[in-house]
């Protein structure tokens, strides 16, 4: 066995010379927290529960009025999985996709209310995967407790994507 061989540990284009650790350098400040994005929820139809909505994640509760100047441009449509709640909401980004809507709001996503507890019908769930085809849809399901005034508590879980964005942090 040969003790004299030289060990070399990789190709020697790679080494010249020893090898430093590069000194310690401090690490820049961790950026500031980014405040949640605010949005406006706007209803499709009456009775969409953009109050509950709103009171429930947090933004600015516009009825079924487009925003003022000073509520946030990103517009959050609201509307119930019935029918005619479908309908309006599909009317609703249309007026947006036309550029009918003013032109400083920003259409985000649909948010679309249970109606009702349990699954969708069929023909009402081909209507919902209309609308998922122009734009983000986030689904809230019916929560029995809103129904009787109390919004208190945390969002239902199946609802943690739209909670994220709206900055309503859950434990």
């Amino acid at each position: 066995m040969r003790t004299d061989m030289h060990v070399q540990q990789g190709p020697e284009i790679w080494i010249r010379g020893p090898v430093t650790v590069p000194e310690e350098r401090p690490r820049p400040p961790a950026p500031a927290a980014v405040s949640a994005r605010r949005f406006s929820w706007v209803g499709t139809h009456g009775g969409a529960g953009v109050s509950t909505l709103a009171a429930v994640y947090g933004g600015q509760d516009c009825g079924r009025a487009w925003p003022d100047p000073d509520d946030p441009p990103s517009v959050l449509l609201v509307a119930r999985t019935h029918a005619a709640g479908l309908a309006a909401a599909r009317h609703a980004v249309e007026v947006f996709r036309r550029g009918e809507a003013p032109s400083e709001l920003d259409l985000d996503a649909v948010v679309l209310v249970a109606d009702a507890p349990g699954r969708l019908p069929r023909p009402l769930a081909q209507q919902v995967k209309v609308i998922e085809s122009a734009l983000d849809v986030y689904r809230v399901p019916w929560v029995p407790a809103w129904r009787l005034g109390d919004l208190g508590g945390e969002p239902p879980r199946e609802t943690a994507v739209l909670a994220r964005l709206t900055g309503r942090v859950t434990p």
